[in-house]
């Protein structure tokens, strides 16, 4: 799985595994990564893993996230990522192997979590609003619905079937009427999705 190698002064400090979907990252040591500065926020970044992919989200913290010294709010991390929070330097590095698969090796083949769903893919279907009617078909191992900046959710669709995150955004969005988690839920047939008052509905063939 992707790791993060946190370094201070030149100094690595900390080698950490993104073996979670959600990885918080700040001064307070609640956090999952706590780095202990002051110039870090008490809650000062988030790092949602899902399927091959990793973001980075800036919890609005005083001083800001950078990557590659570009001050970001939400970014897809790639190999060798340098993030800068404060006094330290975070080196993001991938190895394409799924966190979810060492999760279900124990009762799952590894051949059946890492390919895609087989079978015709499923759709997002537009509920409401001047786009009902609408369809998206869900092609990519990885689909984003949403507005950046303000509230984005990915479907992830793999061997198991279609799973869904809110990965951007202060305000969940609702999946039958319930708020979304960063954590990953599985997509059943006619499921609703309320992205910032567009509902749409999860088809399958």
């Amino acid at each position: 799985m992707a790791k993060i190698i946190v370094s201070r002064d030149g100094v690595v400090e900390q080698q950490i595994q993104l073996s979670k979907e959600s990885m918080s990252v700040g001064r307070h040591r609640h956090n999952d990564i706590v780095l202990n500065h002051p110039a870090v926020s008490g809650q000062h970044a988030l790092i949602t893993t899902i399927l091959d992919d990793s973001f980075l989200e800036d919890l609005h913290s005083t001083n800001g996230t950078f990557v590659n010294g570009h001050r970001i709010g939400k970014h897809f991390l790639q190999h060798k990522d340098l993030i800068k929070l404060a006094k330290y330097q975070i080196e993001f590095l991938a190895d394409g192997i799924r966190p979810l698969a060492a999760a279900q090796a124990a009762s799952r083949p590894a051949a059946t979590v890492s390919p895609p769903a087989e079978g015709p893919p499923a759709r997002i279907e537009v509920l409401n609003g001047s786009n009902m009617g609408k369809q998206l078909t869900l092609l990519k191992t990885l689909t984003s619905l949403g507005r950046p900046g303000v509230q984005v959710v990915v479907i992830a669709r793999a061997a198991g079937g279609y799973t869904i995150s809110h990965v951007e955004g202060l305000a969940a969005p609702l999946l039958n009427g319930t708020p979304l988690g960063r954590a990953a839920q599985r997509l059943l047939p006619d499921d609703v999705i309320d992205l910032g008052g567009t509902l749409m509905a999860f088809r399958l063939p």
